[in-house]
This record gives C-alpha cells, sequence and structure tokens, in this order.
C-alpha cells in the first residue's frame, strides 16, 4: 500500500516537472504594448466596445485595427490615457459608443427572485446576493455596462441615471484642450 502511494507521488512530481518545465519553455510572451493598453481600459468586459472584452479590444488597439475612442465605460479620461500611451491626438467618445449617461442598476426588491444569473454575468462582482433571496447592487462599484439585464428572467433591474452633483463631477476638457503642451 505504501510502495503504490510512493509511486504514485513520484509519478506526479515527475509530470510536474516535466509540466513546469514546458510551461518556462514553450511561454508565449505577451506584447507589452497591449498589456499597457489593456491597463488603461476600465476591465468591464462589457462589449460595448464591439469587442468580447478589454483584452482583445486593446489587441485591436495595438494592431490599429480599432480607434481609441470605442469605450463607454472609460469615458473621455480613458481615451486620453490611451492618447498618451500611443502618441496620437485625443478623439471625443464614438457616437457608436456613446456618450451614455453614467448609470447605475438597481434591483426591485419587490420582483427579484434570487436566481443569480445577474450576479453571474456582472464583470465587476457589484451585485451580492444568495439563492433565493434578494440581491443588491454595490452602487460604487457599478460600472453601468449592462450585461446584468438581459439574463434577468423576471426584468426586475433598471438602470438609473446617476445625476452630476458636486460629490461625482468630474473635470472633462475640450478634445481641444486636451493636446499635450511641449
Amino acid at each position: 500500500m505504501l510502495s503504490a502511494i510512493l509511486v504514485m507521488a513520484g509519478i506526479g512530481l515527475v509530470l510536474g516537472g516535466i509540466l513546469g518545465w514546458a510551461s518556462i519553455r514553450y511561454r508565449v510572451q505577451d506584447d507589452p504594448l497591449v498589456e499597457k493598453i489593456d491597463a488603461i481600459l476600465p476591465q468591464t468586459q462589457c462589449g460595448q466596445c464591439g469587442y468580447p472584452g478589454c483584452k482583445p479590444y486593446a489587441e485591436a488597439i495595438s494592431k490599429g485595427e480599432a480607434d481609441i475612442n470605442l469605450c463607454p465605460p472609460g469615458g473621455e479620461d480613458g481615451v486620453r490615457r490611451l492618447a498618451e500611451l500611443l502618441g496620437v491626438e485625443p478623439k471625443p467618445l464614438s457616437d457608436d459608443a456613446g456618450p451614455k449617461p453614467r448609470s447605475v442598476a438597481v434591483i426591485d426588491e419587490n420582483l427579484c427572485i434570487g436566481c443569480t444569473l445577474c450576479i453571474q454575468a456582472c464583470p465587476v462582482d457589484a451585485i451580492v446576493g444568495a439563492a433565493k433571496q434578494m440581491h443588491v447592487i454595490v452602487a460604487d462599484q457599478c460600472t453601468g455596462c449592462e450585461l446584468c439585464l438581459p439574463p434577468c428572467p423576471v426584468d426586475c433591474i433598471s438602470m438609473q441615471v446617476i445625476k452630476e452633483d458636486v460629490t461625482n463631477w468630474k473635470w472633462r476638457y475640450p478634445v481641444h484642450m486636451m493636446k499635450r503642451v511641449a
């Protein structure tokens, strides 16, 4: 019995060593530009840019296949930061991409059945709840990506526009003022 356990452990160690060596030997190097672009994007994985997530969008930008102004959750600040990184002129958000007013998801607690489908769909874990219990949105974490809306079987989730006031207002510069000053 003990010898069988030792043989299995030895086989496991040898196979683990081979896999470790192969992961180092055949490592695929990521493009550092893609990583920098991806770090600027908001990581909502919402698909509002037309790509299935932030990483594919970053890859398309680095290849020149996509413009830098397609990400509504990133907003004008994200476009400005991408322009600085790539050394190009900032552009206003694309008409196809928005701009949408900043909004947050709200769950009607009288309709929520606790199915957890919205929790599974949320890319930023802004929904808290348990099976067969009412769910709650953590407003500070919600990016307004609307990915929780389609899976809800009872349509208890709606998007509420956040009105701009002193506590949540951000500076927005016109595009002509975003140019680098030498």
